[in-house]
């Protein structure tokens, strides 16, 4: 079988969100598991992270809850944008817990509702500076209502989400948040609110909207840091690793190129390693040509030319170490080999992208293996 995999460690989402929750604490969490868990597996996620302590889940669309509830899994889950008209029958077949801001939505869950015979838990949408989606803040109240009017929904909470959180310098968060505290706190006193990411969570900022019922931890659960400038404020380990193997090895003279377009030429004789994995698993095309390496052997070696469909090739150089690489080698894309690690911030950093995007491009085409089957 083809050598390239993700090896994913249930036991280290586990242990992040037990220190996450600790950070936080009394709060509950709430384990954002869109995106099939970031790229890590949403079923294998979800149980890790209650696991160690998550009393939610979180995804982006109803197909998502429906998975988990079909893999057995029982918590509320809250769906983070409101579900289209035409899924509402879903939700309340599924149990899932939406988030609403309209009139079209709530009118079409609340007739869904009552054609179940069920009374459905909703949490309300705020746009307080996300510019997405959400009900505006001084038109809270009238959502409310108009959820108070329908005869089989009950409001049990509000919600905004921060755009600039992982700026611990950026004012704009404190002022955010401050602005939907008051806001809630007056057009519904009361109500239950959540506002942490994982940025807003780490840094502090949510004390700044009154108590929260719960913070919303995604990238952090996964090992990674929000962005870089909040490395380090909390020990997280990366639960992912993306591993090929060398599955050729030639020897490349002196002005001669390589990949499509010959976009790199060797000025040297040297060693070129071709790996089994491309931008169809998610690599970039770009990533040799912006500087992005792999580890052989426990060193940094650079990507050259193109990333191709299928494969990547390897600049492993010319001396000893060189004429040590060989078929089957371990090739690491993100993760540790030896004392060297590559890490999803590293890869974003190469590319100038952020590290939620690197793990959740890796294709589906690339197997996810738990740790414990390997």
């Amino acid at each position: 079988m083809r050598p390239t995999h993700c090896i994913i460690d249930p036991s280290a989402i586990e242990a992040n969100v037990r220190t996450l929750a600790a950070r936080i604490a009394p709060t509950p969490v709430c384990a954002v598991v869109k995106a099939d868990g970031y790229g890590h597996g949403a079923v294998t996620a979800a149980r890790a992270a209650i696991a160690g302590g998550a009393t939610w889940l979180a995804v982006a669309i109803v197909e998502e809850g429906a998975d988990l509830r079909a893999a057995g899994i029982e918590v509320p889950i809250l769906i983070l944008s409101e579900p289209p008209v035409s899924a509402m029958t879903a939700v309340v077949e599924r149990s899932l817990v939406p988030t609403v801001y309209s009139s079209s939505g709530i009118d079409a869950l609340d007739a869904a509702a009552a054609q179940a015979g069920e009374v459905v838990e909703v949490h309300l949408g705020v746009d307080s500076g996300m510019g997405r989606v959400g009900s505006q803040l001084d038109g809270i109240r009238e959502v409310a209502d108009h959820i108070g009017r329908s005869h089989h929904l009950t409001l049990s909470a509000v919600w905004t989400h921060c755009p600039v959180a992982d700026e611990p310098d950026n004012p704009f968060t404190e002022r955010q948040l401050e602005r939907f505290g008051t806001a809630v706190s007056e057009q519904l006193p009361g109500l239950a609110l959540h506002v942490a990411n994982s940025a807003v969570a780490i840094t502090g900022h949510a004390a700044s909207a009154g108590a929260p019922m719960m913070a919303r931890y995604g990238i952090a659960i996964y090992g990674i840091d929000p962005d870089p400038a909040l490395a380090g404020m909390v020990d997280l380990q990366p639960a992912l690793t993306l591993r090929s193997e060398v599955s050729y090895v030639k020897t490349v003279r002196a002005g001669e190129g390589v990949g499509y377009g010959h976009r790199w030429i060797a000025r040297c004789d040297t060693t070129i390693a071709t790996v089994p994995i491309g931008y169809a698993d998610g690599v970039r095309r770009d990533l040799g040509l912006s500087g992005g390496s792999v580890l052989i052997d426990g060193r940094r070696c650079p990507i050259v030319g193109v990333v191709t469909m299928d494969q990547l090739m390897v600049d492993v150089g010319a001396g000893p170490d060189a004429a040590a690489v060989a078929v089957g080698d371990e090739v690491v894309l993100i993760g540790k080999q030896g004392g060297a690690e590559i890490s999803a911030s590293d890869v974003a950093e190469t590319l100038g992208t952020i590290s939620y995007e690197i793990v959740c491009a890796i294709s589906q085409r690339v197997p996810r293996v738990r740790v414990a089957e390997r």
